[in-house]
């Protein structure tokens, strides 16, 4: 699977491509820009998580008070969704998991000059780093991630034959098709959840790629302040579709 790639040249002008930025290969394993960047935020949230919760006090200081009172919020809106304090216990790690990965991928492919160092090849810039969001396998796996943690929590909560009666009914023709409907759209939400978020960050890496190219000084200020806020928010919106489509897995089948 190819990640889209958008770029912008002064002779040739912008060109949008199929095919990824391969920076070298491991034992003939390609590996890409978007790869690089993806394992770089990794290693510098875990450098930031374990910075901060190192020195952590009995009666907490400013930034751990903020912190707190965050986190705190987050765990007690997932209780109240979930009507389970069991339940938010036991995804909130998970949920915020992606919140976070999925935020700080989004945020440093804005950075400036992530995409300006690199190597030349053929007369072309192959960049190091690369906005992770932009690649359809980097989405595809946190829609994985998800999929696979929703359907646990269904097995785990309701267990095996009862949630897979949610898809399975053969107490009527009716059952029976309703049933097949939400496996079907069961299984959709691997694209949905893959497709939005690689849509809306490789759409604004585009937009800023040609504004950038025709206005370069002043446009892509605003576009770019916009863009991080658009991060947040598919970030927002990527936990927040987890969550709800955990509460409907373990819902009781009507």
């Amino acid at each position: 699977m190819s990640s889209f790639v958008a770029t912008a040249h002064a002779a040739e002008g912008i060109s949008v491509k199929l095919s990824p930025y391969i920076v070298g290969d491991f034992f003939g394993i390609p590996i890409t820009a978007t790869l690089i960047t993806t394992w770089l935020t990794m290693a510098v949230v875990i450098a930031l998580v374990f910075v901060a919760t190192r020195r952590l006090a009995l009666i907490p200081g400013k930034s751990q008070s903020v912190a707190e009172l965050m986190v705190g919020g987050v765990y007690d809106y997932m209780t109240e969704v979930l009507e389970s304090k069991n339940l938010a216990r036991k995804y909130f790690p998970v949920i915020m998991t992606l919140f976070i990965f999925i935020l700080a991928l989004n945020w440093v492919g804005l950075l400036p000059g992530v995409t300006a160092f690199g190597t030349y090849h053929d007369g072309h810039l192959i960049p190091w780093l690369y906005p992770a969001g932009t690649d359809l396998n980097i989405t595809l796996a946190f829609a994985i991630v998800a999929f696979l943690t929703i359907e646990i929590a269904g097995v785990v909560t309701l267990g095996l034959l009862k949630y897979g009666g949610k898809f399975f009914n053969f107490h009527s023709p009716l059952g029976f098709v309703i049933g097949l409907i939400e496996l079907i759209s069961e299984i959709a939400r691997l694209i949905s959840f893959s497709f939005r978020l690689f849509g809306n960050i490789f759409a604004g890496k585009t937009l800023l790629v040609v504004v950038m190219f025709f206005v370069p000084y002043v446009l892509p200020v605003p576009l770019l302040a916009f863009e991080v806020f658009v991060g947040f928010i598919q970030a927002f919106i990527f936990s927040v579709l987890t969550l709800f489509f955990i509460k409907l897995a373990a819902a009781e089948p009507h």
